[in-house]
């Protein structure tokens, strides 16, 4: 009997084992399945991003040239591109400009005021002092415009800060300085709350919009016993523009890379028609370029940025512009790994739900995933716990997770460097002149996998005989500090 039961409990033992095996290999087998899901998921994602040179990024360039070619050519205007005269009224900097200036650089809900001092071409800003104000609720929320009380707010913290860092300089705090103001393009994928936030977004497009922030603003300085005037109001990539040239005569464009784009340049004065030029009023005709409106049947479109596009507040819009700025980047990223989710479990059975929620992954969490040199992807690890609520990651998840991540990117500053390409292009320098191309923005400056993209993108393109006419780099004076720029050319401009 004692027998029985012991061969009765080896063979209870060994069916159990056997199920166990079973089960094992079955989760195995699931596991392996799902792996491949997501691995097929990304390479297909990877073949439709993909950029090479001469199959999509010289198209992509050269119909840029020619799309700003027939914009500037055009007696309507009114082309995807919005190319528009600007209305500095001073020429930009010569690099002979030296003083102390004030600026002022008007964003989404803040301001920031800037002071620095220029000693020439050949030395760098110095004495820079910054300050960011948040906009009062009060002004962003009201149902009416509220452009003279954001002014007057404006003036009355220009003077507080220039109490706070004046300079020694009697005669020149006697006489009338200009004043530096440039408009950072405002980002909101939710509907404006904020009459202001929408003509800030028609300024260049609008001109009485532009007039109608000088004219308040110089009357709320007045108001406040600011001696200070400003000339004209512009967009930041404009200022850069003039922080470029202040260094280098060969300095011919500006882009703006954040969380929005759009680039400014320098247009000879018979490449655009006359009605145009004559809103020029200065010897250098720069150029608005709103080049995130750019679309071309060569961009490298996926279904994420489809789905992007048509749940945007702008659909059919700024297709471009959804391919390469921060706002968008982590969000296709989390599109694609939604679906991964979704269709090979990637983060387990169930699919955690804040993956679900719109522009919860910025591109700064986006960078610091891609950018993770740790051995088991720590960085990654964590965002995914802070951004998703994601807990239970292994390390061959967050490294799929990085390679979404490089994919997105690499596309991203690949067509970046495309687009400088075709403005150089268009403006006959790629073979005979040198070009300096500023870029500002925190996508540029603090992304440096995306950076190195962008720059191996120029040189495949052009190849060692012809890369090192267009010289990329990074924006003089950091943030804001166009509008320093700005006030340096038109004081020296009004005195001479």
């Amino acid at each position: 009997m004692k027998k029985e039961v012991a061969v009765a409990a080896a063979v209870s033992t060994a069916a159990a084992l056997v199920g166990v095996a079973v089960l094992v290999r079955h989760y195995r087998r699931r596991s392996e399945r799902r792996w491949r899901q997501a691995q097929a998921i990304l390479r297909k994602f990877a073949r439709q991003c993909a950029t090479p040179a001469h199959a999509k990024l010289w198209h992509v360039a050269n119909e840029l040239a020619s799309d700003m070619e027939a914009e500037l050519s055009s007696t309507e205007g009114g082309g995807n591109l919005r190319m528009l005269v600007s209305y500095v009224d001073a020429p930009l900097p010569t690099g002979e400009e030296k003083g102390t200036y004030y600026g002022i650089n008007l964003r989404g809900t803040n301001f920031l005021l800037v002071r620095a001092t220029l000693e020439g071409k050949n030395e760098p800003v110095t004495q820079v002092k910054r300050q960011e104000v948040a906009i009062p609720s009060a002004i962003l929320m009201a149902d009416t415009d509220s452009t003279r009380e954001l002014c007057d707010f404006m003036a009355l913290e220009l003077a507080k800060f220039v109490s706070v860092h004046s300079d020694t300089d009697t005669e020149s705090q006697a006489r009338e300085r200009k004043l530096g103001f440039t408009v950072s393009f405002t980002m909101d994928q939710s509907p404006a709350s904020s009459s202001i936030a929408c003509k800030w977004n028609r300024l260049s497009v609008d001109d009485t919009v532009g007039k109608e922030l000088t004219t308040e603003i110089n009357k709320a300085l007045e108001k406040h016993s600011v001696n200070m005037r400003v000339p004209a109001v512009v967009y930041d990539t404009i200022g850069n523009l003039a922080g470029g040239r202040y260094y280098s005569k060969e300095s011919v464009a500006a882009v703006s890379l954040g969380q929005g784009t759009d680039v400014a340049y320098i247009e000879s004065p018979q490449q655009i028609t006359e009605t145009l030029n004559e809103l020029s009023k200065s010897a250098d005709t720069v150029i608005h370029m709103q080049w995130g409106n750019f679309t071309s049947s060569h961009l490298p479109l996926t279904e994420y940025d489809i789905s992007l596009d048509a749940e945007s507040i702008d659909p059919g819009s700024k297709i471009f512009e959804k391919l390469i700025s921060g706002m968008y980047l982590g969000e296709i990223v989390r599109r694609v790994l939604l679906k991964m989710a979704k269709e090979a479990a990637l983060f387990g059975d169930l699919v955690p739900p804040k993956l679900f929620t719109p522009y919860l992954l910025r591109s700064p969490d986006m960078a610091a995933m891609h950018q993770d040199i740790s051995e088991d992807y720590g960085v990654v690890e964590d965002k995914l716990k802070e951004i998703f609520d994601i807990n239970n990651s292994t390390p061959m998840v967050r490294e799929i997770v990085a390679e979404v991540c490089d994919v997105v990117a690499e596309r991203g500053a690949r067509l970046v460097g495309a687009g400088i390409v075709g403005i150089v292009k268009k403006m006959g320098r790629i073979s005979n002149k040198k070009s300096v191309i500023t870029i500002e923005g925190g996508l540029y400056e603090h992304y440096r996998i995306f950076r190195n993209y962008l720059h191996s993108s120029v040189w495949e393109m052009l190849g060692s005989e012809l890369s090192d006419n267009v010289i990329i780099e990074h924006s003089h004076g950091g943030s804001g500090a166009g509008s320093i720029f700005l006030a340096a050319s038109q004081t020296q401009y009004a005195h001479s």
